[in-house]
């Protein structure tokens, strides 16, 4: 496949190289005459071990050149990579003046095309970027419509600098956002020789992606060094305990923890964060991605207290209370917390939970519910249908299986909270709403 990469910066090189390394006819494309200079000689702009010897082996196979030349690189190409910055404003917004300019200058040269061109980005952007931004700008100026002229998709780059070619010939995975099937086979043709899981998304879930790896890995490199300068202070060994941290790959390391949903609670979370907590605050060290957590989670309960406050109904069911399915645990149930705010707003609320029942509770549990949350057990119903048929809102609060039944009992008028995505792939529309889907 011919291919021209815009942007010669780190990510464009490296993968102009290992394409051409590849096999693929290369040629890149940068307003910087002497980093085009380079490259033709045989010379990196970049430093990065391998980089160098990739190529000078494809210029002098001819497979990899570059040029200034926008219209000639697009002409002569059957793909370009977009592999331009996206630096940072003073505001923390993103500069996307150099996506625009290549845009401007790809849309130009597509309209020149009488063969369709696809245009794929690899630089990082915010979602929506590509709709709001980047196809409109291509369509403007080549004067063609998108999926007529010309595709766009995205294909985010995950290259470390040190270690980049060994990332682009072994990634974790290769990710290729688009809305038509058809462009994202021809874009993964370019990848036939790389040995990795491929996916396919919409183009918004692919710019995303990349936002969720990138803040992800400084969410990890924080919590790491929080429990280290704890650990510095408490006299034990840092790297020991996330040595040992690291080997539980069925929840630590792993997507136990990563759906998105509703808020934690039980009996050993909470009270580990707050216990944690006051230590550090004894030993005066500061950890405020540890403090920030049980924030964040607060914030979780409140926005389902106003998803149910948006209905403008008052009454209200909610199905699964004890703090997760298969289980009858009260203490510290986020849904409880839910079903207090709501109580405390005026709601007329109804609960269901199968696991849960008064007579059933003993030792702690029945402590819990007779000292803490006494009214509770007023508001109980008997069965999944009493509280569906009585109710004007259904919260689902937990994944109880039978929760999936309760489509068949809901009339039109009633509407649908899912806390928990009991319904599988079914999204936010009408009278259904999930709290993050």
């Amino acid at each position: 496949m011919r291919i021209s990469v815009f942007g010669l910066g780190y990510v464009g090189i490296v993968s102009a190289a290992c394409l051409a390394d590849d096999g693929h006819d290369v040629i890149g494309v940068d307003i910087n005459d002497e980093k085009v200079d380079l490259v033709n000689t045989g010379k990196s702009p970049v430093v990065e071990l391998g980089v160098s010897d990739l190529i000078r082996e494809g210029v002098k196979n001819r497979k990899l050149r570059a040029t200034v030349d926008v219209n000639e690189a697009v002409g002569l190409s059957d793909l370009s990579l977009v592999c331009v910055g996206t630096p940072s404003n003073e505001n923390g917004s993103l500069k996307l003046d150099y996506v625009e300019r290549v845009s401007q200058q790809i849309g130009e040269a597509i309209g020149q095309k009488k063969s369709k061109h696809i245009v794929v980005i690899r630089s990082t952007m915010l979602p929506g970027t590509i709709d709001r931004l980047v196809r409109p700008t291509l369509e403007e100026y080549s004067g063609k419509s998108s999926g007529v002229g010309f595709d766009v998709c995205i294909n985010p780059e995950f290259l470390r600098e040190g270690t980049s070619i060994k990332d682009f010939y072994s990634p974790p995975f290769t990710l290729i956002g688009s809305d038509d099937d058809q462009v994202s086979d021809l874009v993964q043709q370019i990848y036939a020789g790389i040995n990795a899981p491929l996916y396919k998304t919409s183009i918004k879930a692919a710019e995303m992606v990349k936002y969720a790896c990138n803040c992800f890995h400084g969410v990890k490199i924080s919590f790491a060094n929080e429990i280290g300068n704890l650990c510095k202070e408490l006299g034990v060994d840092s790297h020991q305990v996330m040595e040992v941290f690291c080997k539980d790959t069925k929840l630590n390391l792993s997507p136990y923890y990563l759906i998105p949903g509703f808020a934690f609670g039980g009996s050993c979370l909470p009270k580990d964060l707050r216990a944690l907590q006051y230590k550090a605050k004894e030993l005066d060290v500061d950890v405020p991605l540890l403090r920030a957590v049980l924030d964040s989670n607060q914030l979780q309960i409140e926005r389902a207290v106003r998803m149910v406050t948006r209905t403008r109904k008052k009454k209200i069911g909610v199905l699964g209370f004890a703090f997760k399915a298969g289980t009858d645990d009260l203490r510290e149930s986020p849904v409880v917390s839910l079903v207090e705010r709501l109580i405390g707003k005026g709601f007329d609320v109804l609960l269901y939970d199968r696991e849960v029942s008064v007579a059933k509770l003993v030792g702690s549990n029945k402590e819990y519910i007779e000292g803490e949350i006494p009214h509770i057990s007023r508001l109980m119903a008997d069965t999944m249908k009493d509280v569906v048929d009585n109710s004007e809102v259904i919260v689902i609060g937990n994944n109880a299986s039978e929760f999936g039944e309760i489509e068949k009992f809901i009339s039109s008028e009633k509407v649908v909270i899912d806390l928990v995505r009991v319904f599988g792939e079914k999204r936010s529309e009408g009278k259904y709403e999930g709290i993050c889907w």
